[in-house]
């Protein structure tokens, strides 16, 4: 068994072909203690996997900070909402902080939408683009759940990295259709740009048809790396087993289909709507003062939780 490496588009920067998606151990979701989400973290190190995807929103920072010690020369991608240069200083001096180090690999604009969000974030991204050529970061890029925002990224060329949702149902696209996105990331990658997958299980969704989403994103021809959330040590060594040699023993299949993800709305929820107006998949709604959830729409990104001041959703 031994992890499979690629050059991200045109960067130069080599990675695993699994990315540690470390949303999954902070605390929007299962917000594990210090020394269990190390362990996890560890293990996808010792396993192979080079590349960690995070974001100025996920609080994992400390994490990284950990395991680079004792691998100095790990891939870290994060994240910003930043659309000014000031909030985009702020941002970077968070994660260098963050991190320990004095360069960030790979820094995206998170969540955009489409011209109309980049424009309004091109101050930040100018920012991003004079760091890199300072050498404090290596690339920049975007975030994404939007085939219109792939398609505008992959004709910029002040963009070096894409990183969009893609699962084989669908499950999360805003804009469009599985077939739309995947013509878009074609295109991104003929143009040259790094292509990193989020969400391959659609947030959790897809865990219970684990192998064939699986396939799917493993025999997608235009993929660098597929970011995956793991919470679990036995996640780690599956995720790994699979993407070596499409295997993963009955057992552990079946143990990993015993883990549901939900998202929580906690009854002292005050009904404030914070949170309908955060979630991007608009999967959120008031209903007899409360917030509910359509779990049809919902990914269980947890991104909602980030502006309940009552700290009443999670995702477990």
């Amino acid at each position: 068994m031994s992890m499979k490496y690629r050059k991200l588009g045109n960067t130069g920067i080599s990675v695993s072909r699994i990315c540690f998606g470390s949303l999954t151990i902070g605390p929007l979701q299962r917000n594990l203690p210090f020394d269990e989400g190390c362990r996890v973290l560890s293990k996808a190190v010792e396993m192979g996997i080079n590349f960690i995807d995070t974001a100025d929103l996920y609080e994992t920072y400390p994490f990284i900070n950990y395991v680079i010690k004792s691998k100095p020369d790990l891939i870290v991608a994060t994240k910003s909402y930043a659309y000014n240069t000031e909030t985009a200083e702020q941002t970077l001096n968070r994660a260098l902080k963050g991190t320990g180090r004095d360069y960030i690999d790979i820094f995206l604009l998170h969540e955009q939408e489409g011209p109309l969000t980049l424009k309004g974030h091109e101050e930040a991204l100018q920012f991003y683009i004079r760091q890199k050529e300072k050498g404090i970061i290596r690339a920049v890029g975007i975030s994404t759940h939007y085939v219109a925002a792939v398609k505008t990224a992959a004709r910029m060329k002040e963009i070096d990295v894409i990183h969009p949702i893609l699962n084989y149902r669908g499950v999360g696209i805003v804009d469009g259709s599985r077939e739309e996105m995947e013509q878009a990331i074609a295109e991104a990658w003929n143009a040259g740009k790094g292509i990193y997958i989020m969400k391959s299980l659609g947030g959790g969704h897809l865990i219970g048809e684990y192998e064939k989403a699986l396939n799917y994103i493993v025999d997608f021809p235009h993929a660098h790396s597929v970011a995956i959330g793991m919470q679990r040590e036995e996640e780690v060594e599956a995720n790994v087993m699979y993407f070596s040699n499409k295997y993963i023993p009955e057992q552990l299949t079946r143990k990993l289909q015993q883990y549901e993800r939900k998202l929580i709305i906690e009854y002292w929820c005050q009904g404030c709507g914070k949170c309908i107006l955060r979630c991007g998949q608009r999967a959120l709604y008031l209903q007899n003062g409360k917030a509910e959830v359509d779990t049809d729409k919902c990914i269980l990104c947890g991104y909602c939780g980030s502006v309940c001041k009552e700290l009443a959703i999670k995702v477990i």
